[in-house]
C-alpha cells in the first residue's frame, strides 16, 4: 500500500509539470524506465479508478449543452406486490417512470417540466416561478396544491412504498372523487416566508387559485378552487402545519337502481359536487429519528371522511438502512358502520448510494365488518439521476 501511494505521489507530480501527459502515460513511461512493476502499476490504475467513481457519485448535476442553463433529472421505480387476497394476481410493474426538466432564465424566473412515462404519457408538472422576494413568490401553472405533507412529498422521497389512505382518497389522488390528478391542478400559488429569526424561516405560508377539474384538461365549471397552508418553524427540525382546501369536482353521479329485489348500480348525469378538507401534519426530523403524522378531514357533497397516520423511522449503518413502522386509519363515511380500516404497516429501506434505493413493506389491513385477508407485501427498486 505505501509502494502504491510513492507511486501515486510521482503520478501526480509529473502530471503537475507536464499537463499534456495523462496519468497513463506518465505509468506507461516509468514501467519502460523500469521504476515500477506492471502489477504496481494496474494497482494504480485500479486505486484512480475507484477513487474516480466515488467522486462521480457526490456530484449533483452535470452541464448540459443547451440556450440556457438546464438540469435533467430523473428516475424509475419497478415493484413487485404479493397479494395474499384471493383472486389477486402477484406480478411486477413500473410504478413510475419520471423525466423532471429545470431550467432558471434569469434572477426571478425559471421553470419546471416533469413527466411520467410508466403506463400512458403524461405531463405531471408544467409551471413557471417568479421569485420576487423571500415574502413573495408566485408559481404558475400545473403544479402540486400545497395541502398534506404527504402529498408535497415526492414519491422517490417517501418512506413507504406506498401513501396513506386518507390522503390517497382526499388530495386529488387515486382514491378521491374527482380521479387521480397526482395531487395537483392548474392554477396560480402565491407563498414565501412571513417571519425570519437569525435568517431562519419561522413562519412561511402558501395561497392557491386552481381550476379544480385536475390536471391537464380545461375548467369544466365557473367555480373555482382554493388552498392555503401555513407552515410553523419553532425549532429547527420540527415543522407544524395546518391547511384548508375549498372547490368542486364535475362528476359522474352513481345510482342504485332496484330490479326484482336485486340492488345493482349504475352512471347518472354528471353533477357538480362540492368538495372541502381540512388539516394538520407534524414533521420532525432530529439525528437518525424521523416522525411523520398528519390528519386529514374531508366533505364531497354531503358525505364526510376522515383520517390519519402516524409514522416513526430509524436510520441504522450511517444512513444506509432505515426502519419504519407506520399506523394508519382512514373512515370512508362517517355516516356508516362498519366503514373504516386500519392499515399497519412495517418497512425498510436500503440506500445502496444517493442514486439507488430498495424499498421493502409489509402491509395488514383490518376493516371494520367481515374480515378479508388482503394483506400484502411490496418491493421496489428505485434508480434516479
Amino acid at each position: 500500500m505505501k509502494k502504491i501511494l510513492f507511486i501515486l505521489m510521482i503520478v501526480g507530480g509529473f502530471v503537475f509539470n507536464a499537463k499534456s501527459q495523462s496519468s497513463d502515460d506518465v505509468l506507461n513511461l516509468l514501467i519502460q524506465k523500469k521504476v515500477i512493476l506492471q502489477k504496481d502499476a494496474d494497482s494504480v490504475r485500479a486505486e484512480a479508478a475507484i477513487a474516480a467513481q466515488a467522486n462521480l457519485s457526490k456530484v449533483k448535476s452535470f452541464p448540459v449543452s443547451a440556450a440556457r442553463k438546464i438540469t435533467i433529472a430523473g428516475y424509475t421505480q419497478i415493484r413487485y406486490q404479493a397479494l395474499e387476497e384471493t383472486g389477486k394476481i402477484d406480478g411486477f410493474d413500473i410504478r413510475r417512470a419520471r423525466l423532471d426538466v429545470k431550467g432558471v432564465l434569469s434572477p426571478y424566473w425559471s421553470y419546471r417540466v416533469q413527466f411520467d412515462l410508466a403506463g400512458t404519457p403524461k405531463l405531471i408538472d408544467g409551471y413557471a416561478e417568479l421569485k420576487l422576494n423571500d415574502f413573495l413568490n408566485f408559481t404558475i401553472g400545473q403544479a402540486k396544491i400545497p395541502f398534506s405533507l404527504e402529498n408535497l412529498t415526492s414519491s422517490n422521497k417517501l418512506e413507504l412504498i406506498d401513501r396513506s389512505q386518507a390522503v390517497e382518497a382526499l388530495v386529488a389522488r387515486g382514491k378521491d372523487v374527482g380521479g387521480n390528478q397526482n395531487g395537483r391542478d392548474i392554477g396560480v400559488q402565491l407563498g414565501g416566508t412571513i417571519l425570519k429569526l437569525k435568517d431562519r424561516s419561522v413562519v412561511d405560508y402558501r395561497l392557491g387559485f386552481y381550476n379544480g377539474s385536475g390536471i391537464n384538461t380545461v375548467d369544466n365549471n365557473e367555480k373555482k378552487d382554493y388552498a392555503a397552508r401555513v407552515i410553523l418553524h419553532p425549532v429547527v427540525g420540527l415543522d407544524i402545519s395546518g391547511a384548508i382546501y375549498n372547490g368542486s369536482r364535475f362528476v359522474p353521479e352513481i345510482k342504485e337502481v332496484k330490479t326484482n329485489g336485486v340492488v345493482t348500480t349504475a352512471a347518472a348525469a354528471a353533477k357538480n359536487v362540492d368538495r372541502s378538507r381540512y388539516g394538520f401534519d407534524l414533521n420532525y426530523d432530529w439525528n437518525n429519528l424521523g416522525i411523520r403524522g398528519e390528519y386529514i378531514h374531508g366533505t364531497d357533497d354531503k358525505i364526510n371522511r376522515d383520517g390519519y397516520y402516524i409514522l416513526g423511522g430509524y436510520y441504522f449503518l450511517q444512513k444506509k438502512l432505515q426502519l419504519i413502522a407506520k399506523y394508519d386509519f382512514y373512515d370512508a363515511d362517517k355516516a356508516k358502520a362498519n366503514d373504516a380500516s386500519t392499515w399497519y404497516v412495517l418497512g425498510a429501506n436500503y440506500n445502496f448510494n444517493p442514486n439507488v434505493r430498495f424499498q421493502l413493506a409489509y402491509s395488514i389491513k383490518k376493516e371494520e365488518g367481515p374480515s378479508i385477508n388482503n394483506n400484502y407485501t411490496s418491493a421496489q427498486l428505485q434508480i434516479g439521476f
